[in-house]
């Protein structure tokens, strides 16, 4: 794959997440890029600012990308580890790598994807463990709604 390295890829679902977390929601972003690196789509969890329990960070980007003819080739780029909507999402669709900058305060469905053939890379990004940290100790029932914890 040309284009964007995974740090260039993951610096634009960073920038995702910290529109998400000023503008109320929770800072979690992503982006899908195409086999050649081409950034299709890129979008924020926004399940608060809608109202809307679907619209995650994944989901956004998936969105913004538009129909596509394959997701053959296709990276997800993600800041946290998918959770099972969105690792679904990513199966369904024949997304073939997942980039994820973190899974230290998540760990969601990517082990489940690697053994289904997705390619997985865990970046253990510091920023994106930070950011989630903080999100998580100051606004723990909205992270318990998103994650479907009670």
């Amino acid at each position: 794959m040309s284009g964007p390295g995974t740090s260039a890829m993951l610096a634009t679902a960073v920038a995702e997440a910290r529109a998400g977390l000023a503008s109320g929601g929770v800072p979690i972003g992503a982006a899908l890029y195409g086999p050649d690196g081409t950034l299709l789509g890129r979008g924020h969890n926004r399940r608060v600012q809608d109202g809307d329990p679907s619209v995650h960070a994944e989901t956004a980007a998936f969105r913004a990308a538009g129909r596509q003819r394959s997701y053959k080739g296709t990276t997800m780029v993600t800041t946290l580890s998918p959770c099972w909507y969105c690792s679904g999402l990513v199966r369904q669709f024949g997304i073939s790598r997942v980039v994820i900058g973190e899974a230290e305060t998540f760990h969601g469905g990517h082990d489940w994807l690697a053994e289904h053939g997705v390619e997985i890379v865990v970046l253990d990004d510091p920023e994106c463990v930070a950011m989630m940290r903080g999100f998580i100790a100051e606004r723990p029932e909205l992270w318990h709604e998103d994650i479907g914890a009670d």
